[in-house]
């Protein structure tokens, strides 16, 4: 007969398969929806919290977690293969565009794990980058946003970005008249 602990452990693992298939499950049916403009938007919405292990937090959809209600996550997708150059965007397998510019590296499901984080842009029109963003769900000061010289007028570019606080962004590339917008949920890991 196995004993308590035995028990614990095996409900604790039945748990987190049944967490991590829903997770799969919300990011399914989250991909399949999309607006307009092609961009994909997760609201996400509250779970209970529960004390888990490290491994059932990294696995959890933001969509699960309480720390995310509210916040409108652009969902990444993977630049279509199609485009020559997709190998030359960093962070292209989780990136968002618009036929004018795209920007990789939005982390898993466009949550950012860090204050500071490096994006990569792709700029099919011509000019300077510039980066400004601003926090949606409490004041804060807006975020800052180094640009490096040296990318060309056109192609990749490379960023870094620093969040002042964690929460829920909202950060717009322009090069001259074109612009694109998303919505992350900043958190540290």
């Amino acid at each position: 007969m196995p004993s308590v602990s035995t028990c614990r452990k095996e409900l604790l693992v039945a748990s987190m398969v049944k967490r991590a298939a829903l997770a799969v499950v919300v990011a399914l049916a989250a991909a399949s929806c999309t607006d307009e403009g092609g961009a994909t938007t997760q609201r996400a919405s509250a779970s209970a919290t529960t004390p888990e292990s490290e491994e059932a937090t990294a696995t959890r959809s933001p969509a699960m977690d309480s720390v995310a209600e509210g916040c409108p996550v652009t969902v990444p997708r993977p630049v279509d293969d199609r485009n020559s150059w997709r190998p030359r965007l960093f962070g292209w397998a989780s990136s968002h565009g618009n036929g004018e510019l795209w920007v990789g590296g939005l982390g898993r499901h466009g949550v950012i794990g860090r204050l500071s984080w490096k994006l990569g842009w792709w700029r099919e029109v011509p000019g300077d980058l510039r980066i400004a963003g601003r926090r949606l769900d409490a004041e804060a000061e807006p975020l800052r946003a180094h640009v490096p010289s040296g990318y060309g007028r056109i192609g990749f570019q490379s960023s870094g970005v620093t969040f002042p606080t964690e929460g829920c962004w909202q950060v717009t590339g322009q090069v001259h008249e074109a612009s694109l917008t998303f919505v992350t949920l900043v958190r540290r890991a």
